[in-house]
């Protein structure tokens, strides 16, 4: 599959020097091509993701090439305590796309996934911060600041004071931790970088907890994160649901005309994924069908079912910031497809690799959870 450049042998050895020798390993890394470093990085197991970056000769450049899953995935598995360089090199569409990825549970945020990802932001530069604060939707900040502080507005009144523990930074909004044990930390540090250089998204934002309604605020911050995740290759999760969707007996065989399933254009990948097991996975029927394609064809196969997988994934409501979704969406895929497609075929006296061709892979899968039927969540 040429979705990917897939990594070279010489990559491959210096991803395992780096075990052995990083002094050997840093100059083996530096006479790979930035192209074959990007791919070094995204092949090396998560725990191993650290340790190759600080050993590039300028991770400045890996960092922003790398895939917005895989900048995800990097800086869950490296940790708040040494992840913060990390998003230092990071584009700031990176950063929104970790958040719109990690920092939800289903169709609302996830409060402890974002004090994760606000504490690494903290511990990263102010520049950074700075960058964060203004390109992640201010909803999702005023929300997630409603969640864990208070803000007073000073009315100017002599006989009005702030409550005890109260922090300010300005003399005119006092910010109280919700709960006496909330660390509000990295709230003030972000807070304070925003006064120092954003005035306006400061004020914005202290008037945004004293009156902005938090359903509101989850309502339109979803809704910018639905816009950008079907950029990524997610569709909302109403439209994910049809590939469950019910089919008559009589109906399931069928072979829609008109479809052209192997016409797809590529896209761009939020994950590093260079190939699909095909052949070498027997378990399924679907990659038995896909190794007797031809090479156009396959290309097309591969982008049309990592679609389906992330398909899957917003159906069933998995973690999509997680390495391992796309595993178990695959899996899902490959199973409940194979069944689909080896019924269409018998009824229709077809070939597997024929019925490829002539049915969407929706339509497989569709007919494939029909015949085997299970709740998405239980799946």
């Amino acid at each position: 599959m040429d979705a990917r450049s897939a990594l070279s042998t010489e990559a491959r050895r210096v991803r395992d020097l780096a075990l052995r020798d990083r002094r050997a390993a840093a100059a083996e890394l530096a006479s790979l091509s930035l192209e074959d470093q990007v791919a070094l990085i995204c092949e090396a197991p998560l725990r191993d993701r650290n340790r190759l970056l600080t050993l590039a000769p300028a991770p400045e450049e890996i960092v922003p090439l790398l895939p917005d899953a895989e900048l995800c995935f990097t800086v869950k598995a490296v940790g708040i305590t040494d992840a913060s360089w990390i998003l230092d090199h990071a584009s700031s569409t990176q950063i929104v796309a970790a958040i719109d990825l990690d920092g939800w549970s289903g169709l609302e945020l996830e409060p402890s996934s974002l004090d994760l990802w606000m504490a690494t932001l903290a511990a990263a530069s102010e520049t950074t911060m700075l960058r964060a604060a203004q390109s992640i939707d201010t909803e999702v900040i005023v929300r997630y600041l409603i969640e864990n502080a208070q803000v007073f507005l000073d009315p100017r009144d002599n006989e009005w004071q702030a409550p005890p523990g109260a922090q300010t930074l300005d003399g005119q909004f006092y910010i109280l931790a919700l709960q006496e044990n909330n660390d509000i930390a990295a709230i003030m540090a972000m807070l304070g970088v925003l006064f120092r250089n954003d005035y306006w998204l400061y004020f914005r934002m202290m008037q945004g907890v004293i009156w902005e309604i938090p359903t509101d605020l989850e309502e339109w911050a979803l809704r910018w994160r639905t816009g950008r995740l079907q950029d990524l290759g997610f569709p909302p999760w109403d439209e994910a649901m049809r590939i469950y969707g019910y089919l008559r007996p009589e109906h399931r065989a069928e072979i829609p005309a008109g479809a052209s399933p192997l016409e797809l254009q590529d896209w761009s990948l939020p994950v590093w994924i260079t190939d699909l097991p095909a052949a070498s996975d027997a378990r399924h029927l679907v990659f038995r069908a896909l190794s007797e394609l031809d090479p156009s064809e396959r290309q097309a196969f591969f982008y049309a079912f990592i679609a389906m997988a992330n398909t899957i994934a917003v159906a069933d409501r998995m973690p999509l910031g997680d390495a391992e979704t796309l595993t178990g969406a695959i899996e899902k895929a490959a199973k409940t497809t194979s069944l689909g497609l080896a019924f269409i075929a018998e009824g229709n006296g077809l070939s597997a690799p024929e019925v490829l061709r002539r049915v969407e892979l929706d339509r497989l899968f569709r007919v494939g959870s029909n015949l085997a039927p299970k709740a998405p969540a239980d799946s």
